[in-house]
């Protein structure tokens, strides 16, 4: 029987198995929890493995929050084969047997997808033209290509080279396809190439670290014990401001109102650009989240981006 905590909120980081979607991985969690709402940030591949963060009941509203952070991955590139769909699970449009290259090579084109490049969106993707996905469209033969898109590449990190394989670690923005990121490495190189494998280990300050398999999903569930590895929703912003409300400014947030520079100490928000453009949360002295709020310099005022009744 799955444990009874359908009145809880938080998030639990789950590591995704191969060979599921996303969507099913979500559904299972939600089952399991007996949660009321249950969504992701950040979907994976069916094929690629690793972090998948679970939002349940009230912590749906805070994934805005986790989706424009950075992701770490380690990703297997296989050189010398293209695919229509840019990793494995595509058929084969080109081959080359010219994959010979020095390391010194190798390194030295990785090198040159760091720091701001553009990608060009997969046109086997999730993203919608006219309402419909990519893949779709590409599936009935009607491929759209988007325009290309700046990503940012903190770092890619060679960790084995076996050609025509190249194991690497990549930390970089929201948005960046790695399978877009194999296939342009591929051609520079002048060989091409496709993403042969993917694992998540990082995603928007969460690890596999935390992360439950599917398997322990349902033996702590069964146990009663699922709830025990929710991260508090306070918790799960860990990277954003936070501040203690007091009684009047609970009362305030309770109901709606204007919140001034004078309800809340202006040094918590005087570097906007610290957090993403500002936002900060509201704790009560439980550590419960209460509001999450944006500081309106101009006004100053706070805007609410949510508030949750403990």
């Amino acid at each position: 029987m799955p444990c009874t905590t359908n009145n809880l909120s938080g998030v639990l980081v789950v590591d995704k198995p191969a060979g599921i979607s996303s969507a099913k991985v979500v559904a299972i969690v939600k089952k399991a929890l007996s949660a009321k709402k249950a969504g992701h940030a950040g979907t994976l591949d069916p094929f690629a493995t690793g972090v998948l963060v679970c939002c349940i009941n009230d912590a749906t509203r805070l994934a805005r929050f986790f989706l424009h952070d950075k992701k770490k991955y380690i990703a297997l590139l296989h050189l010398g084969i293209e695919t229509d769909t840019q990793d494995s699970t595509g058929a084969v449009t080109s081959t080359c047997k010219e994959s010979d290259f020095s390391e010194n090579t190798i390194r030295s084109i990785f090198k040159k997808f760091e720091g701001a490049i553009k990608q060009k969106p997969p046109v086997y993707s999730a993203l919608k033209h006219k309402g419909v996905p990519l893949y779709k469209l590409a599936r009935q033969g009607k491929p759209v290509q988007k325009p290309a898109r700046s990503v940012f590449i903190s770092y890619i990190d060679i960790l084995e080279i076996n050609l025509p394989f190249v194991r690497f670690e990549v930390l970089c923005s929201s948005g960046t396809y790695i399978r877009t990121l194999c296939s342009d490495i591929g051609t520079a190189l002048g060989c091409g190439g496709h993403l042969k494998e993917l694992r998540r280990t990082e995603s928007s300050g969460f690890s596999t670290r935390e992360a439950v398999t599917l398997s322990q999903v349902g033996e702590l569930s069964a146990a009663g014990k699922l709830s025990d590895r929710l991260i508090k929703m306070a918790d799960a912003l860990e990277g954003m401001p936070g501040f203690i409300a007091n009684n009047d400014l609970t009362k305030k947030i309770f109901h709606g109102s204007i919140i001034t520079g004078k309800d809340i100490a202006l040094s918590l928000v005087k570097n906007q650009s610290c957090y993403q453009e500002g936002f900060f949360k509201v704790l009560d002295s439980n550590n419960h989240l209460l509001s999450v709020l944006n500081y309106d310099q101009e006004k100053n005022r706070f805007k609410y981006c949510c508030v949750f009744h403990n």
